[in-house]
């Protein structure tokens, strides 16, 4: 594993299923660009987000590595350039527990004028592979997706103490 600096996080809603901090349901997501230009994505998952008894249910280990890949169009566009999933698949490796935080690192592969791809994986613990997968996005203005009221949403970046300065990949 290596050490790498966070150089920014990510802003946080209210009530979106991926990053909303006000979802009861939600994965309560964070978000952290890192110096090599990847995202790294982390949030806690709760007994209510398995599948087998454990372990995460694959459709939210998809829910996340898309947001994730998604977001990373973040890192290099204005704010209010968003990604819109066109395409997504994912190859499930190993289980993902529930016991400990689950980490998503994704970068962009390939940038276009309107589309872009991106890659991702959900890493375990050890820094062994879970799940891997790809997409390719819309670049969107935000103001085109739907009728987004940033302080309505809460739409902001929102610091913790345990918000890390570098991270072990």
């Amino acid at each position: 594993m290596k050490e790498i600096r966070v150089t920014g996080k990510q802003p946080n809603s209210k009530m979106c299923f991926a990053c909303g901090l006000d979802n009861s349901f939600g994965l309560k997501s964070r978000f952290y660009e890192l110096e090599t230009g990847e995202l790294l994505g982390i949030f806690q998952p709760a007994e209510e987000h398995q599948g087998y008894p454990g372990r995460l249910h694959g459709g939210l280990a998809a829910t996340i590595l898309d947001e994730t890949i998604g977001r990373t169009m973040m890192i290099h566009q204005s704010d209010n350039i968003w990604g819109v999933t066109v395409d997504f698949s994912m190859r499930l490796k190993k289980p993902i527990p529930l016991d400990g935080e689950v980490r998503v690192l994704a970068r962009v592969t390939k940038d276009g004028k309107r589309i872009f791809e991106g890659s991702g994986e959900i890493l375990l613990a050890d820094g062994n592979v879970a799940v891997e997968g790809k997409g390719k996005y819309l670049k969107m203005d935000i103001d085109k997706i739907a009728g987004f009221d940033v302080e309505e949403q809460l739409w902001r970046v929102v610091h913790r103490d345990d918000d890390p300065v570098t991270v072990q990949i």
